[in-house]
């Protein structure tokens, strides 16, 4: 294109420095995201640059991003349920981990073709970092999980997870061979490393995610798709057959069915049946506005005890502090009925869409898929690390696809 024919003029002053400092932030966003001190001064950071850099000016563009009216839904739906909650404290908490997420528009909105590599710089160097810091404690530490972070195995799982999908999806946009294989490689060893965590949940949703995103990507190819989704079943069934922990996961499973179908919910899948159960219950009862933000643990905590006539009343020995509903359905629901339940799927819906407008539907697909299969069994939202990895990836991938999608090698095959 003509307006790249020459080369850009110098930034000087006052305009160079906002320039340098947004550059900063976005670096260091995409690195501190992982560690919880860290990532306190980012947070702060991204807002107070992109004020700087004139964002409130530019808010109406970056509104025209179906993710950011989605995301500002959410959080006004959450704030008003406080309203009408008995626990207007906890309402505020579960509020605010919503509203950390509202991060993406100032992060967004400083991007430009110029500052767009340094934000990759940052999201790769933060991302490579928390994998290897995982591949040491489990290879090295004997532990699951990145405990220095402060993420559980579940949490080291799903960005493992997301990891492996947007390789697939990277490896099935390219046209160049080396690069493919390159990329498949990557997915693969994620996927290994995924098999030797304890996750099952969010394994189950990066396969499904991955084998709806590779159909996606090969439909118009029958024998491609057959071909690739061969290859990955006999991958698959490698790792299951070898991963000593996926068995004794699977052991731990039937067990689990089998003590809760004996009465006995003391184990993991008995203790989310437990709080589906109940959430369940308290959805019915209130099932257009719920009970008000923040009051989901407190309605566990006083219907534990006589709900069925306390067959679940074991469950504070399995497990002390009840935190959430291990589901982001049930939980949002119980705080905020139906009305939360559509803003939630809403959400989703305008992730998806965000990703279809930027010509990227079915990677869009796939993490939407993924974050609705985790959210069965777990809350999402107490994954700090994974949404806010999910965040930067979208915001990202819309900033490359706008200055770098149309010539961008290798990857050059179309996505509808």
């Amino acid at each position: 294109m003509a307006i790249f024919a020459h080369p850009p003029v110098p930034l000087h002053g006052v305009d160079a420095f906002r320039d340098a400092l947004a550059k900063f932030a976005l670096l260091f966003f995409g690195i501190a995201l992982w560690y919880k001190g860290l990532s306190f001064y980012a947070y702060y950071l991204l807002p107070l640059v992109w004020i700087l850099d004139g964002g409130l000016g530019r808010f109406k563009e970056t509104m025209k991003e179906p993710l950011v009216v989605a995301l500002l839904a959410l959080c006004v739906v959450l704030a008003l349920g406080i309203l009408w909650s008995d626990e207007p404290k906890a309402g505020f908490k579960v509020w605010r981990r919503y509203f950390a997420f509202l991060v993406f528009i100032p992060y967004l909105a400083l991007l430009n073709k110029k500052r767009l590599r340094w934000a990759i710089a940052g999201l790769l160097a933060g991302y490579f970092g928390a994998v290897a810091m995982g591949i040491y404690q489990w290879l090295i530490v004997g532990t699951q999980g990145v405990p220095p972070l402060g993420m559980l195995y579940l949490h080291f799982s799903s960005i493992l997870g997301i990891g492996a999908i947007v390789a697939f999806y990277l490896a099935g946009r390219s046209a160049n061979k080396k690069t493919n294989i390159a990329f498949w490689l990557f997915a693969i060893l994620l996927l290994f490393l995924q098999f030797n965590q304890s996750a099952r949940g969010i394994l189950i949703a990066t396969i499904i995610s991955s084998s709806i995103l590779l159909f996606l990507l090969h439909k118009r190819e029958i024998k491609t798709f057959l071909a690739v989704m061969a290859l990955l079943a006999a991958i698959l069934a490698a790792f299951a057959y070898n991963s000593s922990n996926f068995h004794e996961r699977l052991a731990q499973a039937r067990n689990d069915i089998e003590l809760s179908r004996a009465g006995n919910f003391s184990t993991s899948i008995g203790y989310r049946l437990a709080l589906w159960d109940i959430g369940l219950h308290g959805i019915a009862e209130r099932p257009f506005l719920g009970h008000g933000t923040g009051a989901a643990v407190k309605y566990f905590e006083k219907n534990v005890e006589t709900y069925k006539g306390g067959i679940y009343k074991d469950l504070r020995a399995f497990h002390e502090d009840i935190l959430h509903y291990h589901s982001d359905w049930i939980e949002i629901g119980m705080h905020l009925g139906v009305l939360g339940l559509a803003a939630y799927a809403y959400l989703l819906w305008s992730w998806y869409k965000t990703f279809s407008l930027h010509r990227m539907a079915s990677l869009g697909a796939a993490l939407v898929c993924f974050i609705f299969l985790c959210g069965t069994t777990d809350n999402l939202v107490f994954f700090r690390q994974t949404f806010y990895l999910l965040l930067v990836l979208t915001a990202v991938s819309i900033a490359w696809q706008r200055w770098n999608g149309d010539a961008s090698q290798p990857f050059t095959r179309s996505d509808s």
